[in-house]
């Protein structure tokens, strides 16, 4: 038995909404033309490779609003710039040469530089990458072409806020990033850590980007045999990361010494920290006047001697406590010591002997106090421990000489 297959024929009403769905319509074409081409400088309109711009920008807003709206076929680059130069009438003459026009276009497209970010999150262990609208499986970082005289880091946070809907405007850094040049053409792209996993990204431009998602940064591969590894392994979710693979050593290097910086400097804040505390929690300092300048409560005996000769003239120093009124409940007072106006240092004591040598009778036995060296430790919060040498020099042995004393006094 033999069964003839007769190819299926569609209604008429069936046929026509097809070629409708299929067909750019006149208005359709007039409406894109007057948006993006007309409008070209008459200078400009003798350079196809800047014509092929204004109809790529027109394709875009075709395919977001007019497929999109009207369920029309979603025409590709390549037929959607034949209608366009046969519809319009400067471009009529060109028809036949689109497609090497086209072709043109595209090899300047690849070496206009590319500018971008990768966002890290706080502890650098997830990346960003975006998915292109039309392309259901590749993954790549956002970015995009610079335009005419416009500053590369601009550039960078612009393509990013269009992408995700995020502005990196206050985060980013202009000396970190990654440059590489891939087929004569510079894709740099900028760090960008910090970035909160909650953040909601949303996309400013419609058609360009499908998906947003963050991926382990160990997790992703640095060459293309790890690459193809990991699709073996993982068929059911076959994704492809080639657009990312030039990037991914480099940046996995950046992170590593950044995150050795980022621990040295804890330590760091840590022990400034540390030293700060011991110092606030130190007891207040209370300076001793020196001996040679001032006189003290531990005077030598022969001084001690002088003053018990004239008790109704001169009198020892005397200390007393005085307490402020600004001390703080929890603060002990501490003691400042007070001399009385008519005390008669040691200092000025020792001075006048030296200027009246008669009114002392220095013994001439060898018996002579020595030099007395005491040994201190002391702890230095900074420094640790360390020995401190004090040299005190007494006075050699010797009596008074009263009669001589009493001339003067």
């Amino acid at each position: 038995m033999i069964i003839e297959m007769k190819p299926v024929t569609l209604k008429k009403d069936d046929q026509q909404q097809q070629q409708k769905q299929m067909k750019l319509t006149k208005e359709i074409l007039d409406d894109l033309s007057c948006r993006f081409i007309i409008n070209v400088p008459e200078e400009e309109r003798q350079n196809l490779i800047r014509i092929c711009f204004q109809i790529e920008l027109a394709h875009w807003f075709y395919l977001d609003f007019y497929c999109s709206e009207q369920n029309l076929k979603p025409y590709g680059i390549n037929q959607f710039a034949i209608h366009m130069f046969r519809h319009i009438p400067f471009l009529r003459s060109r028809e036949s040469q689109v497609l090497d026009v086209l072709k043109k276009w595209r090899e300047y497209k690849r070496s206009v530089p590319t500018y971008g970010a990768i966002l890290l999150n706080e502890d650098m262990t997830q990346v960003l990458l975006v998915q292109s609208f039309w392309t259901k499986t590749s993954w790549g970082f956002p970015k995009g072409k610079i335009n005419q005289d416009e500053d590369p880091l601009n550039c960078a946070v612009r393509e990013v806020y269009e992408e995700i809907g995020f502005d990196i405007g206050n985060m980013i850094k202009k000396d970190d990033y990654i440059q590489i040049v891939l087929n004569d053409q510079i894709n740099r792209l900028y760090i960008v850590p910090g970035v909160s996993m909650q953040t909601k990204f949303t996309p400013q431009t419609r058609n360009e980007i499908g998906s947003i998602s963050w991926f382990p940064l160990d997790k992703l591969p640095s060459n293309r045999k790890d690459h193809l590894a990991a699709r073996n392994q993982n068929k059911k979710h076959s994704y492809s990361f080639y657009m990312i693979l030039p990037f991914i050593r480099q940046l996995k290097n950046w992170v590593t010494k950044n995150k050795v910086k980022g621990k040295s400097n804890v330590k760091l804040n840590k022990k400034q920290k540390s030293i700060s505390l011991d110092i606030k929690n130190t007891t207040p300092i209370v300076s001793i006047p020196d001996r040679k300048k001032d006189n003290s409560n531990e005077l030598t005996s022969q001084t001690q001697e002088f003053f018990a000769m004239f008790p109704e003239r001169y009198s020892s120093p005397k200390t007393s406590i005085v307490t402020s009124s600004r001390s703080s409940p929890t603060q002990q007072p501490l003691p400042t010591n007070v001399t009385e106006t008519n005390a008669i240092s040691e200092t000025k004591l020792k001075e006048f002997f030296a200027m009246f040598p008669q009114c002392l009778d220095v013994s001439k036995s060898h018996n002579m106090q020595t030099d007395t060296v005491v040994t201190t430790k002391v702890t230095d919060n900074f420094k640790g421990n360390r020995n401190c040498v004090k040299k005190t020099n007494p006075w050699p042995e010797f009596k008074f000489n009263k009669a001589e004393i009493m001339k003067y006094f």
